[in-house]
């Protein structure tokens, strides 16, 4: 049997920011919604479904979301993250800001979105330097 992951659920305190963040720093086509989500396809089919949490005003604990992404990705979504005055940082201790990583033979970098989940883009996949 093959498995593979199709959706997952992303609270988020604005779904319309935290989905339209995504899309635009990635060029994904535009969120579309159904029920209480508001969902960004991947081109795999993957998909980030954002919503609400039902009790309004609820904390929000931040995740992590790598994306394995190819290097034309990358270097746009840099130049937007920049554009959008949105820091980042070369890893997950967040050490020094505006800079990149150059780990597995590519290159990486860590940011957060507006609901404060922690998004890591990568250009080459863990132990593809092995």
């Amino acid at each position: 049997m093959s498995i593979q992951i199709n959706h997952i659920a992303v609270a988020a305190v604005d779904k319309t920011q935290s989905a339209t963040f995504l899309a635009s720093l990635l060029d994904l086509p535009e969120p579309t919604g159904w029920g209480p989500f508001l969902s960004v396809r991947l081109p795999d089919g993957f998909q980030f479904d954002f919503a609400e949490p039902p009790m309004h005003g609820a904390p929000i604990q931040g995740q992590h979301y790598a994306l394995l992404v190819d290097d034309a990705v990358f270097d746009r979504a840099i130049e937007r993250l920049d554009a959008g005055g949105v820091t980042y940082w070369p890893d997950p201790q967040q050490s020094v800001e505006g800079e990149i990583n150059h780990n597995h033979g590519g290159r990486g970098v860590y940011f957060d979105d507006p609901a404060g989940h922690h998004f890591e883009l990568i250009t080459a996949a863990y132990g593809s330097d092995l």
